[in-house]
């Protein structure tokens, strides 16, 4: 009995059998021994699954920022951005072509006022679309965005 085991500090629910002591140890007391969080940061012995996870995780977050505020895209967004943009081309080069073919007819005064008094916006570009203007050189038939930004300049 010259040894006394003193009691560590358990909480509450704890339902492991207690060593029965003489001493009793405050919660307080059992605070104090306990080591601080650098002290364990530092002892930490990080198992290779932890080291894996962190890897995974790391790179899924690094493609949410990336994507999402990076700016960072997919080949396929790329590519319909890249369509987009030289559609949009064509049709600024084709819409002064309709103009001119436009100024080639021979009664375009009359069907200029008429086209802006009497039409809304959208049926302006299919008065263009059916007067022929927008049909360019080598194509069967008008095309509707060029029609739309011809009678757009034309109402200019």
């Amino acid at each position: 009995m010259g040894e006394q085991i003193q009691e560590e500090f358990r909480p509450a629910n704890d339902s492991r059998k207690r060593p029965v002591t003489s001493e009793k140890v405050t919660p307080m007391q059992a605070m104090e021994s306990k080591p601080s969080v650098w002290q364990r940061w530092m002892k930490a012995q990080p198992t290779k699954a932890h080291l894996v996870w962190a890897c995974v995780i790391t790179a899924i977050l690094t493609m949410i920022v990336g994507f999402n505020w990076g700016g960072w895209m997919s080949t396929t967004s790329a590519q319909k951005i890249a369509d987009s943009t030289a559609q949009d081309a064509v049709v600024q080069r084709l819409a002064p072509i309709c103009v001119a073919q436009f100024n080639l007819d021979t009664d375009k005064d009359a069907k200029l006022i008429e086209m802006n008094t009497k039409l809304t916006s959208s049926q302006k570009a299919q008065f263009v679309r059916e007067q022929g203007w927008a049909t360019i050189v080598g194509e069967e038939r008008p095309d509707s965005k060029v029609a739309d930004a011809c009678a757009k300049l034309l109402i200019q």
